[in-house]
């Protein structure tokens, strides 16, 4: 017998036939003698149309009282599954995040887990109810709601699953597992068996879609195995585990592609203590992510400063940047906003020589110019014009032996 977390998305949710599947699915493995959690997400489409009322309503909602509307999609969805599998002749409770006492930070929208008092829960589950709960929220220790942003219901199992030391955090998906690059890009995309928690991690963080990358973050610290698989089909998915030493055998793991970004460059800035904290410190305090971070000194005392951000930020960032600009007599500031990170990602690169090279020359040959290079121990990413990103990504799949299954 087993401690299993599943979690469904807003997908595998759509409509009434779609939860009473999962509710089958849900069932069965409670009729191996299994304990289950089960986490769903708002029926698709709901949290954006919640979003969509309330800007009818007034142009800048409230935080607080956003998390308040937003939350209603997912104690829909736990209560419908609730309903079904009890119709079903099973044992089933709906609770939701407040409830299920996730207690987090009062950031409204963008909240963070601080702690989990599952003493109730363990209680319900130990005479076998089947518990089904709201993910994406929890509240604050004032008894607020709160929600954890995008993806939040992955954060939510993840923490259940960590909380209450499940022996698995199944995550079902509208895909059948994590692919080595996204299969509507390339079509010769493999399916991986299985993939470390730092492979997993970076490739969240480069545009990857499957994972939240904070669950993702939640499942390393705790050591929580996660199985990544379809909610449409029985195959098995792609399991997220502690890095094996078989792993380091296939040098890269996925090809991914993150197109929503822009670049700034600041040129012919004063080379001198003090300047890039002057110039990140307020696009830091205006809540813009700043990723790849280029500088390239100069001869006489000056240096070219390149970043990029998230293009949704690229307005509020190149204000910053002029502003600080004309502060610290920087000779002018470039923009590109047409941009694309392009990135190989795997385990075995620290072990194995040769992967950048081949990345560059790979790249040259279809006569894609690289604007940007960044690593780290298990990634390589190039900046390159937007128009070329497919093309890269399949490329670099064919030429990293990704094709072959």
């Amino acid at each position: 017998m087993a401690l299993i977390v599943q979690k469904y998305g807003g997908t595998s949710v759509a409509d009434t036939d779609r939860i009473r599947n999962v509710a089958e699915r849900v069932a069965e493995e409670y009729d191996k003698g299994n304990d289950m959690i089960v986490v769903v997400s708002a029926m698709a489409g709901v949290t954006d149309s919640m979003t969509k009322l309330a800007n009818q309503v007034t142009d800048a909602p409230e935080s607080r009282e956003l998390d308040v509307l937003l939350s209603t999609g997912e104690q829909t969805t736990v209560a419908l599954l609730a309903m079904a599998l009890i119709d079903m002749g099973y044992p089933a409770m709906s609770m939701l995040g407040y409830q299920a006492n996730i207690r987090t930070n009062d950031a409204f929208g963008k909240a963070r887990i601080l702690a989990i008092h599952a003493d109730r829960m363990k209680k319900l589950i130990k005479k076998r109810n089947i518990m089904v709960l709201a993910g994406f929220q929890g509240c604050n220790f004032d008894g607020d709601i709160t929600t954890l942003g995008r993806g939040g219901s992955d954060t939510s199992a993840v923490a259940i699953a960590a909380a209450l030391k499940a022996d698995v955090c199944e995550i079902f998906t509208d895909v059948k597992g994590i692919y080595t690059a996204d299969p509507n890009v390339c079509s010769k995309a493999q399916k991986l068996n299985t993939i470390s928690y730092d492979e997993m991690l970076e490739m969240s963080s480069l545009g990857a879609k499957v994972l939240q990358i904070r669950s993702v973050e939640f499942a390393k610290k705790y050591n929580v195995p996660v199985h990544v698989r379809s909610s449409f089909c029985k195959e098995e998915g792609t399991m997220v585990v502690n890095e094996a030493l078989n792993m380091e055998s296939l040098v890269v793991s996925g090809i991914t592609c993150k197109k929503n970004e822009a670049r700034i460059t600041l040129k012919k800035v004063p080379d001198q203590p003090g300047i890039a904290a002057k110039l990140f410190s307020p696009i830091a305090e205006a809540g813009i992510l700043v990723d790849m971070i280029i500088q390239n000194t100069r001869s006489g005392g000056q240096t070219d400063l390149t970043f990029t951000v998230p293009r949704s930020d690229f307005d509020k960032a190149i204000e910053i940047s002029r502003k600080v600009a004309e502060e610290v007599g920087a000779e002018e500031v470039l923009i590109a906003e047409n941009i694309a990170k392009i990135s190989v990602t795997g385990v075995g690169m620290k072990n194995h020589s040769g992967v950048a090279a081949k990345m560059f020359a790979t790249l040259a040959a279809e006569n894609i110019n690289i604007r940007l290079i960044s690593t780290s121990e298990i990634r390589i990413s190039c900046v390159i014009e937007a128009k070329y990103s497919e093309l890269a990504v399949r490329v670099l799949h064919t030429a990293f032996g990704l094709d072959k299954d």
